[in-house]
């Protein structure tokens, strides 16, 4: 996905796809094979003040180049890890990136926990 002016550039994918992005050229960044560099940005991020179901139908549109794109993954793991807040990265919107990342979270903190506790068990086994 491009830069829009405000922000920077960047999850579970089909196996071909992450073929593909093995046999790209590991010198070349991945966002110079997304798909969406030759489609219009404004598919991507909302104008403002966009109404409701112009916002959902341009959504699934955006969507719909990025089901097509060789480096979704790469494109939807960089929008998770700068967290990019706006737009349609690696067909998630940002209130789906904030969801994944919630549930990142949540099973980070539950296997810290189990790790203790399996610490504590060995300890006093």
């Amino acid at each position: 996905m491009l830069q829009p002016p405000h922000s920077s550039l960047q999850v579970a994918a089909v196996p071909d796809r992450r073929a593909a992005a093995r046999e790209r050229d590991q010198d070349a960044p991945w966002h110079t094979e997304a798909v969406c560099r030759r489609d219009e940005a404004g598919l991507f991020f909302a104008p403002s003040k966009e109404p409701t179901a112009a916002r959902l139908s341009r959504e699934e549109a955006a969507k719909q180049v990025c089901a097509r794109c060789p480096v979704m993954v790469e494109c939807r793991e960089h929008a998770l890890l700068q967290p990019e807040p706006y737009g349609v990265w690696g067909g998630l919107t940002a209130a789906e990136r904030r969801v994944v990342l919630a549930r990142r979270r949540r099973r980070e903190v539950e296997l810290k926990k189990a790790s203790r506790t399996t610490g504590r068990i060995a300890a006093a086994g």
